[in-house]
């Protein structure tokens, strides 16, 4: 059957969180519908199914983080039912007759408990489990009734897999238990000394979600956990005689704070615990791999006196006509434009390849919204006018913070235009959207006392003032480029009067 894959959203973007399935198992769904919300650091975006038929399963449930191209859902297409029950299942049948339900279900635990079936984290196909030597064993040999050494054995691994909260029997892995969950759900446990085991899994093949264990938690069910770590449970479970006296008794006395004990939170008393959303996760994701980049500063003041000048003349006209402000966004915008077309080194993405710089002038806008940032993207931002990008940017604005921003909205973008000024910042160091190799940043505006030269000599005057600072990847400039190219910005922004065209 076909599946759908989790898309990638953003060029920067590795991976995305499921938001809401917006379609259950059984629901016709219709080519190009939309069927679930996915969730990354950049945008809520509805991912539309790529075939027409029914939804038969969902691989990823809600909150689950996944890479780009796994498999997240099953469709059944038009059509496909019909062949699965026409000319292929009887020739299915008369090749082979279906094994007994005792070898089938031994099988599917085989593959279910092999290292080399998929997790739902991997990338695509890792769900698929391969095909196994039961396949192409003869018919009479899968037949075959066990030994009863052999039936108990079997046995043993169904239990587990059919009930991962009947016991610890199944415990061999890092975290003593043998079931598929996320490593934030593993580490969750060891946090609060919870016995994996003990939890019935309500993800998709009986994985233990993050939400499963909080349940846990809050039951009380972690009091009765095991509080011993699992390295400790295994020494025990040895014989004695593998583990000399001598040995045992420096380990009981090792100083240094142990895990906390079961059912203990690390959190103190009249402290809250706010809990991550999937857009937090996903923007911790990027910022911590935009910080393997070598990243270098250079900021620079700028006389902000023509513009503050041009948008009072021009405010209540552009309202009037346009039924929306003139901000200062656009305006820096423009400034920024002109001085990437002048230097396309900034202009680009730096990749394993090499330094890819870009014909189209794609600026992004950082958006703060609601627990998060957003950087929807003003295409082809080099051909407009700074009505033309005051439009743009209030549009892709808006629609961030409604929430409905579409896929194209967020790709594509060569250059990131930050207003940090707004909270009343001086000076921010910002964190570059990789690939991109630059982001700028625009700070408060601020009447400050400076030196203007006059034909008479040099005077104080109280001008209004702004800095901005330029991030850029050392790997793909320096700082002689970086710093003509904010020079340029700022020669553009000081050369601004009242005569300047905003439409």
């Amino acid at each position: 059957m076909p599946k759908v894959q989790m898309p990638q959203l953003g060029e920067s973007v590795a991976e995305g969180t499921i938001g809401k399935w917006l379609k259950q198992p059984g629901d016709h769904v219709a080519k190009y519908e939309p069927i679930v919300e996915v969730i990354t650091d950049k945008v809520n975006a509805e991912v539309p199914s790529p075939f027409e038929g029914t939804l038969t399963e969902i691989l990823v449930q809600e909150g689950e983080t996944v890479p780009n191209n796994t498999d997240i859902a099953v469709i059944e297409a038009v059509g496909e039912g019909a062949a699965a029950t026409g000319d292929g299942a009887s020739d299915r049948g008369a090749a082979e007759p279906e094994a007994p339900a005792a070898v089938q279900t031994a099988e599917a635990t085989a593959d279910e408990l092999s290292p080399q079936a998929g997790t739902g984290h991997g990338p695509a196909g890792s769900d698929e489990r391969p095909e196994g030597p039961q396949e192409a064993q003869p018919q009479a040999a899968r037949q075959q009734s066990p030994p009863p050494q052999a039936a108990e054995q079997q046995s043993a691994p169904v239990a587990v897999a059919s009930a991962p909260g009947a016991g610890s029997n199944g415990k061999s892995g890092p975290d003593g238990y043998e079931g598929r969950m996320t490593p934030a759900v593993r580490r969750l446990a060891r946090e609060h000394g919870i016995d994996l085991s003990l939890i019935a899994g309500t993800g998709h093949g009986g994985r233990v979600t993050r939400d499963d264990v909080m349940k846990f938690i809050e039951s009380g069910g972690a009091e009765a956990a095991p509080q011993q770590s699992p390295p400790a449970q295994a020494a025990e479970q040895q014989p004695a005689q593998q583990i000399p006296e001598t040995q045992q008794q420096p380990a009981a006395r090792q100083p240094g704070p142990g895990p906390l004990p079961a059912g203990e939170s690390p959190v103190a008393a009249g402290d809250s615990l706010k809990q991550a959303s999937p857009m937090r996760r996903a923007i911790a994701t990027q910022m911590s791999r935009a910080l393997q980049v070598p990243v270098a500063y250079t900021v620079v003041e700028v006389d902000m006196s023509g513009v503050v000048a041009l948008r009072e003349k021009s405010k209540r006209d552009y309202q009037a006509r346009e039924g929306i402000s003139l901000t200062y966004d656009a305006i820096v915008a423009k400034a920024t434009v002109e001085a990437l077309r002048r230097h396309p080194d900034f202009n680009a993405h730096y990749t394993e390849e090499g330094h890819w710089r870009r014909q189209a002038v794609n600026l992004g806008i950082a958006v703060a919204v609601d627990d998060g940032l957003v950087v929807p993207v003003v295409k082809d931002a080099d051909s407009l006018s700074i009505h033309g990008l005051n439009k743009q940017i209030r549009d892709l604005a808006d629609r961030a913070r409604g929430g409905r921003l579409k896929m194209d909205d967020i790709q594509g973008g060569t250059f990131t235009l930050d207003n940090t000024g707004w909270t009343g910042s001086l000076i921010t160091a910002p964190i570059i959207n990789t690939p991109e190799v630059g982001i700028l940043t625009m700070e408060s505006i601020v009447k400050r006392p400076v030196v203007v030269e006059t034909p008479a000599g040099d005077t104080i005057g109280i001008k209004p003032m702004m800095y901005m600072c330029l991030g850029f990847d050392h790997r793909a400039t320096d700082g002689a480029q970086a710093g003509r190219f904010v020079a340029d910005v700022k020669r553009w922004l000081e050369s601004v009067d009242t005569s300047t065209t905003i439409w």
